[in-house]
């Protein structure tokens, strides 16, 4: 764990790396979680998070999948990238916030059990994604 004052500099400096995924059923449905932390804070969501030093963004993806609903994928697909700039900072630090996620796809069996960890209070499958979760692709429309 980064000591607060380091990753307040850091983020004060940098964006940092994420990784958000959009998980469908064989249905197409979208797996969403209902935030249990900042940022999103009870709103429905893709599942994600930081890239760590060293990790290889596709690792990253298959990481987050099983720490926030214990599943395990085979296969992540890039589809392009979200950004979010803030002068608010979700994590309660004093320095504004970039982020930047590279947005995958992956394939969810239907037999699959979802076990939240202590990001999500809730999960549900849409047949649509957020509203602001506006990512751009990689390859034009």
């Amino acid at each position: 764990m980064i000591p607060v004052d380091e990753y307040s500099r850091i983020i004060e400096l940098l964006p940092i790396l994420c990784v958000d995924i959009v998980l469908r059923n064989v249905r197409g449905e979208y797996l969403l979680v209902k935030r249990a932390n900042e940022p999103k804070k009870g709103r429905w969501w893709v599942i994600g998070g930081r890239v760590r030093k060293g990790e290889k963004v596709e690792a990253a993806v298959v990481r987050k999948i099983k720490e926030e609903v214990s599943l395990d994928v085979e296969s992540v697909h890039p589809l392009g990238y979200y950004e979010a700039v803030s002068q608010e900072n979700p994590f309660g630090l004093r320095a504004p916030m970039h982020a930047v996620s590279i947005v995958f796809s992956a394939r969810i069996d239907e037999c699959s059990t979802i076990i939240l960890d202590d990001q999500g209070t809730d999960w549900k499958y849409s047949a649509e994604l957020p509203p602001d979760f506006k990512f751009h692709s990689f390859v034009p429309n």
